[in-house]
Formats: C-alpha cells, sequence, structure tokens
C-alpha cells in the first residue's frame, strides 16, 4: 500500500488579513497543507490539476461564481450567467491543452427565487458544456442568502500544457477577444447598456475552445486561460516559468467598440485589451519559428529572468488585472 502523503508547513507569514494578504498570498500560506499523492501529477498551481487514475491522465479544476461578485442578476439574464459559469471553467481545460467532458454543479439559491430562472441557468451551462461535447453529470443544490455556482470539469488531454514551460527566446500568441468583457463591466458600471456588443461580451464569453488543444498540438511550451487580465495572466506564467515577458502594444488591434468605450469615459482602450478580464482569450508561448494555428496572434517575447511582464519595454504604469480581495 502506498503511505499517505505528508503535508509540508507553511512558509508565508499568516499575520494580517486575508484583504492584506491578497489572493495569491492566501494560496502560499494553504497549499502546503495539501499534501499530494503520486496519483497527482499536476497539483495547484496551474489552471487545472492533473490525476492519474489507473492507465489515464484526468484533468480538474473547479469555479466558483457569487451573486453580486462574479454576476449580477440586473445586469445578466439567468441563461448568459449559465453560459458564463460553465465557459470560466471550461476555459481552464482549454488552456492546459485538454478537452472537458464532464461537470458537476452546485448551486447554492434563495428560497424565493423563481424556479424558472434556476431552469434558465441550467439551460445556459447546459448549452455552454454543448459547445465542448459535455455533459453536466450531477452536482448539489442547498439553500442560502444569494446565489452562488460552483463548477467542477473533468476531462483529458495528450500532455497538459503547464504556465511553467516558458523559455528564453519563445514569443508569446494570444487567441481570442482581448477587452470586450471588460469594456462591458465599465459600461454597465456606469449605468449604460451601449456598446452592445461589450456588453454582450460582458454577459456572455466566447472563449476559443479549440485553440487549447491546437496549441499543445503545435508545440506550445507555456499556456494559460485570460480570466483576470492579459498582464495579470503572463506574471504568472513569468513566475511559474521563472522568465521575463515582454509585450508589444503595437501588435494588438484595438477594435472600434473598444474605442467608443475608451472615448466615452475618457480611458486608454489599450487598458481594456491589456488587463481586462472575463474574456477567458488564451495567452501562450512556442518555439521561435513555431507555424502557429490559425487564430494565433504574437503580441510579445520571452526572456531569461527576472519573472516580470513589461509593455514595450517598461513596467505597465497601473493594475495589471483583476486581484480578488482588493
Amino acid at each position: 500500500m502506498t503511505p499517505p502523503p505528508v503535508p509540508s508547513q507553511p512558509t508565508a507569514s499568516t499575520a494580517g488579513t486575508v484583504a492584506e494578504l491578497g489572493e495569491f498570498g492566501l494560496i502560499e500560506v494553504i497549499v502546503p497543507l495539501f499534501a499530494q499523492h503520486p496519483d497527482v501529477l499536476v497539483g495547484p498551481g496551474d489552471d487545472a490539476a492533473v490525476v492519474a487514475i489507473g492507465a489515464n491522465q484526468v484533468l480538474v479544476s473547479t469555479d466558483l461564481l457569487i451573486e453580486n461578485r462574479h454576476f449580477r442578476r440586473d445586469w445578466s439574464s439567468a441563461e448568459d450567467i449559465g453560459h458564463k459559469a460553465a465557459a470560466a471553467n471550461l476555459s481552464d481545460l482549454n488552456a492546459m491543452g485538454g478537452r472537458t467532458t464532464a461537470l458537476v454543479v452546485a448551486l447554492a439559491i434563495p428560497g424565493d427565487l423563481e424556479v424558472a430562472w434556476v431552469r434558465d441557468l441550467a439551460s445556459g451551462i447546459a448549452a455552454e458544456a454543448a459547445l465542448v461535447g459535455a455533459s453536466v453529470v450531477g452536482g448539489d443544490v442547498t439553500a442560502s442568502d444569494q446565489v452562488s455556482i460552483a463548477v467542477t470539469v473533468l476531462g483529458t488531454c495528450a500532455a497538459p500544457v503547464l504556465r511553467s514551460g516558458a523559455r528564453a527566446g519563445d514569443v508569446v500568441a494570444v487567441c481570442g477577444r482581448l477587452g470586450w468583457a471588460g469594456a462591458g463591466f465599465h459600461v454597465l458600471g456606469r449605468g449604460f447598456r451601449s456598446p452592445r456588443a461589450v456588453v454582450e461580451a460582458h454577459r456572455r464569453p466566447r472563449p476559443p475552445y479549440s485553440a487549447g488543444p491546437e496549441a499543445a498540438s503545435a508545440g506550445a511550451t507555456a499556456m494559460i486561460d485570460l480570466s483576470d487580465g492579459l498582464l495579470a495572466d503572463l506574471g504568472h506564467v513569468a513566475a511559474a516559468s521563472g522568465c521575463s515577458i515582454d509585450v508589444q502594444s503595437a501588435a494588438f488591434e484595438v477594435e472600434e467598440p473598444l474605442r467608443a468605450v475608451g472615448a466615452a469615459l475618457g480611458l486608454d482602450p489599450l487598458q481594456f485589451v491589456l488587463t481586462g478580464g472575463d474574456d477567458y482569450a488564451l495567452a501562450a508561448t512556442f518555439p521561435a519559428g513555431t507555424t502557429l494555428p490559425e487564430g494565433w496572434t504574437v503580441v510579445g517575447r520571452v526572456a531569461a529572468g527576472g519573472a516580470v511582464v513589461t509593455v514595450d519595454g517598461v513596467a505597465y504604469d497601473g493594475p495589471a488585472g483583476h486581484e480578488h480581495f482588493r
């Protein structure tokens, strides 16, 4: 019998509050407490875990969406929220180069919530899962003062693409829309409902589901989904790979809806592209000279050391993306 794994002792400080420590500081505190069995091939710290079950490798990831934190019922329909809840999780396996086969959903809801709203939520989850050929296979329902949705996804891949594989000399490329959901969030936050294209992007993202496995087949060395913002998420790749990444602003086409929002709100529209979250696009690194799959665009390069992300060679002036507890 394999002996039980032994947890290590946390090395990060537990002083202060969660808000003071931040999301990733908190993760540094608790992750060492979770000992990893030998069958865990990839544990905490990537877009998904990889677990050996017999001769097979299973990808697993989970995300929690809280009302008024991740979605608002006065901004989005129940069906929209269902699509977004599923997309946030399906995107994690996409970023590993994998495909989702099954989802389980845990739902906490107030007792006075309309049954029709829950049905529409479930319809949205099912429709988004169907885009990748996955099924909802179970879950849980309980009472709560507000709506909370926890989705766990299970899937497979030939060989997972991790955040830690970027190497000096690689190119950085992206696939999918960048900044549209972030622009929509700013619009809705100001009480507007147009441009409609960015509002709809916030309500219902469109992850490039085929792009992850295609990038893996093309030789991607590292990959991540863009949930918190391009610069913030590339920061995770840089940290995990022990490298620096420079993004070239001229590589991005800032499309008209983003320019319109920027002009209306007095903001640089490139801000949405570089730091806006919730589009669930992909960023990946590839060896220089790689013929990229269709839809991928080179936007930067990897250099040795530093574990930092810069824009046009200098530090970005402002938040790199969304941070929980901030």
